[in-house]
Order: C-alpha cells, then structure tokens, then sequence
C-alpha cells in the first residue's frame, strides 16, 4: 500500500453517495485517506474479519467466492471507480464474504472501522444508500444464482433423462435373453437326471433363484422408466386386500423364518374395498415390506396395518401402515429415500441379498411405490426418530390411497431429480 498524490475525494463520494450533504462529504473525506495498491493484490479475504472500507477511486477490482474445494471460485462481479467494497463485513462484525484483487493498478479511498461507524451514526443518508446499494447487490447475485441454478437444473435433467433412457434400453435388451435363459432352466430343472441327483438340483435351484432375481430387477428398472416416462397405466377394480395380504404373508414366510422376523398383518374391520390397480397395490406393499424387512435385524417385527382414512381433500381412503422395529431413519433421508437409486449410507459395505440385514438392492423399490401411489391419487411418507444401530427406533412408512382414484389425469408434483411436472395415464 502507498499514499497517493492529492485527489478529488469531494467528487468521489458525491459520485458513491447521492444525497449527502456538503458537510456530511466534508466529513467523511477528512476521515478518509487515498491510497494506492498494484494490480493481483487482495484487498479483502474471504474469512478474514478486517476492518477497512475502500471506495474504488481509480481502476478495477475482481469479488470472488469460493464456492468449494472442486469447483474453485466463483466471480461474482467486477468493480469500478465508485464502488464501496468491505462495507457489509464491518456492518455486521462478521468475517468478509468473499475476496477482493485488484486486476490493475488500483486507487481507493480508505475508512477505518471505528470512523465508518461513526459516520453510519451521524449520517442517516449514508446510511441509506449504503442498503440501497446493499440490496442492488443482494438482487443482482440472486439473478446470478438463479441462472446458475437453471443452468444446472437444464444439465441436470437431461443428464437425467440420458439416464432414463440407459435404464430403459438396458431392461429390455437384458429382458430378452434372460426369459430365454429360464426358459432353458425351467427345462433342465425337469429333466429326470437332474432332478435324481440332489448336488445338480440344489444347483439347478440356486440358478434359477438367481435369474429369478435378475428378472425381477429388470422388471423394476421398467415400472421406473414407466413411471418417469409418465406412462404407468391404472386399471382400476376392486382390490382384495385380504387375497393381496395373504399372497405377501407367503411371499416372505421364508425370508422371515430365515431371519426370525415376526410379519404381522392388522386389518382393521372398517377398511373400505378400495378401487385400484391390485397389481401395482401389491407391488408397492412388496416393495415397503422388502425395505421394512432389510432394515431391521434378526428377531425384529414388522407390522403391516390397514385402516380407513381420510384424505386431505375429504376424500374417504385407506391407509396403509408398515411400521418396522429397525435402524430408523435421520430426518434428511425422509424425503430422499424415495428418489430412485438413492442409498442410504455406503453402498459399498451393504451386504448383498434381497431382504438379508442392511442387504444392498438396486434403489428403485421405494422410488416406485411412490409412483404407484401418485398414479392413484395418493401419497406415501415416512415418520422416523432417526437413526440408530443401538437402540432401534424404527421406521414407520404411510400409504395413503383414496377409495377411487381420479378419472382424469393426475398431476404430479414436480419432482426433486427431475424437475419436471407430468401426469399418468388413468384407464377407467
């Protein structure tokens, strides 16, 4: 820093200040000094809690913040010959919120803390323009972050979509070599020497197990592809909850024997008959189950309950209830558990296995009961305590559908991962 030859300084800061008065400039100029400073050398650092306010006299200054440890920093504007810069950082006795370099030779007019607040206290106008061009400021960056964040979101939902449309071609290119694959491994499960030597029908069983599996993922990959595609078709009946309870009941029996997991199934007396799609109900019920069951550990219970409800538009539905004596949830999961491919926790140390303690999946189940229940006019939440591998607080997960879903399209809120607002096709 150096001191610079005299300078008009009445003229910068009638051009800094509209309003003040003579003696306020007056004032503010003895109070003040001229300085000069060479180009490359920062003024202010962001962090830094420093007390001197400049107004830019001659030359150029870059403001910078660093936005993170990847993506550097960000410039956020160029200043110029009556700019003010440092103001807000003494203002609020905080830390500066970003850097200041100067890019050429650069003069200011300086002000210590102590003579800024006096003058803030003796000047009302002072003060006024000082939030005039504050929130100028506060405006110009928010249009700088929204065009930032649409530039994102544009990435992001292509990106998105490229993903959709891998997940899509994926599915169907794998769809049909792996019916042919159990086709052939239904055919050698039944051939008499297999079946007469048990190590090649445990064999047997465990590939067809497998392919099971794999099947099973490639039909979930397309329910999210349907779903994001907005095509998922309702072919709305009345659904047999007690048939669909049943089938779940034997669908796990194995897994929860395995496991010592008690399933409990609770049908309250007055749930309605509710029309829906009883494929795509007892897909969604599946899919909470298969989550309710893989977080909780061995000897736990998981209890399934329907009950009649009534729906935030007055509506009459049900809602389902499975509530789990697991690990529990943090509250920063709640919404994210249902994007798909989100996993909570590390992946890479989730064991493998469908409904094994903690087993890893594919991230796509909980992603598609929350489309199953969009597409019928509902809703589904999850309520936890948080988490916690000690205590076991558990997760409760709501599936709420009205008794007849919409005949006309349904909106769908716009989604976090997308960022796009569609509707479903409802057959009625």
């Amino acid at each position: 820093m150096s001191e610079t030859q005299p300078f008009d300084k009445i003229s910068l800061l009638r051009l800094a200040f509209t309003g003040l008065a003579e003696n306020e400039l007056q004032e503010m100029a003895d109070a003040s000094q001229l300085c000069s400073y060479p180009s490359n050398h920062v003024l202010c650092h962001e962090g830094a809690y420093e007390n001197t306010f400049y107004i830019i006299a001659d030359g150029n200054a870059v403001i910078s913040k660093k936005i993170s440890e990847e993506d550097g920093e960000r410039i956020l504007r160029i200043s110029g010959r009556g700019d003010l810069i440092g103001e807000m950082a003494l203002i609020q006795n905080v830390p500066r919120s970003a850097t200041v370099r100067t890019t050429t030779d650069l003069t200011v007019l300086e002000m210590e803390k102590k003579d800024f607040e006096t003058m803030l206290g003796r000047s009302p106008s002072m003060a006024i323009n000082i939030i005039r061009i504050t929130l100028d400021r506060i405006r110009s960056n928010d249009q700088l972050a929204i065009q930032d964040l649409q530039k994102t979101n544009k990435i992001l939902r292509q990106l998105d979509r490229n993903k959709l449309e891998f997940i899509q071609v994926a599915a169907h290119e794998l769809r049909t070599p792996l019916t042919v694959l159990k086709g052939y491994i239904n055919l050698l499960h039944s051939l008499p020497d297999i079946k007469g030597n048990p190590a090649l029908d445990d064999v047997m069983d465990g590939v067809v197990k497998g392919a099971d599996r794999m099947h099973e993922v490639v039909n979930m990959m397309l329910d999210v592809t349907h779903i994001d595609n907005e095509t998922l078709e309702v072919n709305p009946v009345p659904v047999p909850l007690k048939r669909i309870f049943k089938d779940l009941l034997g669908d796990f029996s194995k897994a929860a024997a395995e496991r010592k997991i008690q399933i409990i199934i609770e049908q309250d007396a007055d749930t309605p008959v509710i029309n829906a799609d009883p494929a795509l109900i007892q897909k969604a019920l599946h899919h909470l189950i298969v989550n309710a069951i893989k977080y909780t550990p061995d000897g736990g219970i998981v209890t399934l309950r329907s009950r009649p409800v009534t729906m935030e538009n007055d509506a009459p539905g049900v809602e389902f209830k499975i509530t789990d004596t697991g690990i529990g949830l943090d509250a920063e999961h709640n919404e994210l558990v249902f994007e798909k491919f989100y996993q909570v926790g590390d992946v890479a140390i989730h064991s493998s296995g469908k409904t094994s303690f903690k087993g890893g999946g594919a991230g796509l189940g909980l992603a598609i009961v929350r489309g199953v229940a969009r597409a019928h006019g509902g809703k589904v939440w999850v309520e936890s305590l948080g988490y916690d591998e000690v205590n076991f607080p558990g997760c409760t997960f709501y599936l709420q559908l009205p008794i007849d879903p919409p005949k006309r399209t349904i909106p769908i809120p716009t989604n976090i991962s997308t960022g796009r607002t569609g509707s479903f096709k409802i057959n009625t």
